[in-house]
């Protein structure tokens, strides 16, 4: 009986009673196909845009490799065609050139590896509806579908292409919760740093008055002048740079007068002014002061 071969790998069975005194030639070129199928990385060298990745009987061929590299100058996609088309395969594959291959066994469907991407893929061997598959494709993590896409993941892993996309109320903002990745909206976002970004105090009414900012926050403040004038100092040391007073005088009666305590500078607001804003740039005196009309 004469010698057949494997469905796979095509490891020649040597027929009963074949190949006397040379059986032992044909034993070790099997046990080299099969090393080649359990561990060996083949360098497949792309041109053009096909190429045909072949696995014959009982020959050590490139198509008998576990881990593919694919290197050389293909001049666009370039699409490997596995081949036998019923022959069941698996490869890891590194593609180090510059353009994206695609593998292909029949009309089943192919699996694109980009330009220096890897993959883990396995052709099914259904002939000419052939599959071939990526099985990282649907990845999981403890149980949960990864649904992120490439340019997604891209962009958590520190993308710096940034577009111009609106932000609405209910969009989702990615913030660590004491060690927890959590999405939280937008809204709620905005409800934290307005209540914490700056302080509101209770309108000024008395004659005179002190405000100090802590460190943490800048200040909007109200002062209240209907009764009587105002005298305010504002104790700007307290201030980190960057941090700001507004103040705002809510009523048209009498004056309110501004002042600090490191330095004479100062502003008066009378009957015709609704606030000012003071902004401290350098951590002792405000060198910026606006005053706004009614």
């Amino acid at each position: 009986m004469a010698s057949t071969y494997t469905s796979n790998l095509g490891i020649e069975k040597i027929g009963a009673g074949e190949q006397a005194g040379t059986w032992g030639t044909t034993t070790n070129n099997n046990l080299d196909i099969l090393d080649r199928a359990i561990n060996g990385v083949g360098a497949i060298t792309l041109s053009g845009t096909s190429h045909t990745l072949t696995t014959s009987d009982g020959t050590l061929s490139e198509g008998g490799n576990k881990v593919l590299v694919l290197g050389g100058s293909p001049s666009g996609t370039n699409t490997i065609t596995i081949s036998p088309n019923d022959q069941d395969k698996m490869f890891f594959v590194h593609n180090s050139t510059s353009q994206t291959a695609t593998f292909t066994q029949g009309s089943g469907g192919n699996v694109n590896v980009p330009a220096g991407a890897k993959a883990l893929i396995y052709a099914d061997g259904a002939g000419s509806g052939a599959a071939v598959v990526d099985l990282l494709d649907s990845l999981t993590f403890g149980g949960t579908k990864l649904t992120a896409t490439a340019a997604e993941l891209n962009l958590m892993d520190g993308g710096t292409s940034a577009g111009t996309t609106a932000v609405a109320d209910g969009d989702g903002i990615v913030t660590n919760d004491g060690g927890t990745m959590r999405q939280t909206t937008a809204a709620t976002f905005s409800t934290y740093f307005n209540a914490n970004l700056v302080t509101v105090p209770s309108a000024i009414t008395s004659s005179s008055a002190t405000l100090t900012p802590s460190s943490a926050q800048s200040i909007y403040q109200k002062v209240d002048t209907s009764s009587n004038n105002v005298a305010l100092t504002l104790a700007i040391g307290s201030l980190a740079i960057g941090q700001y007073i507004i103040v705002d005088k809510t009523s048209s009666s009498n004056t309110l007068t501004l002042s600090y305590p490191s330095n004479s500078q100062g502003v008066s607001l009378g009957n015709s002014v609704s606030f000012a804003i003071a902004i401290n740039q350098n951590g002792s005196i405000f060198t910026f002061v606006e005053s706004i009309k009614y």
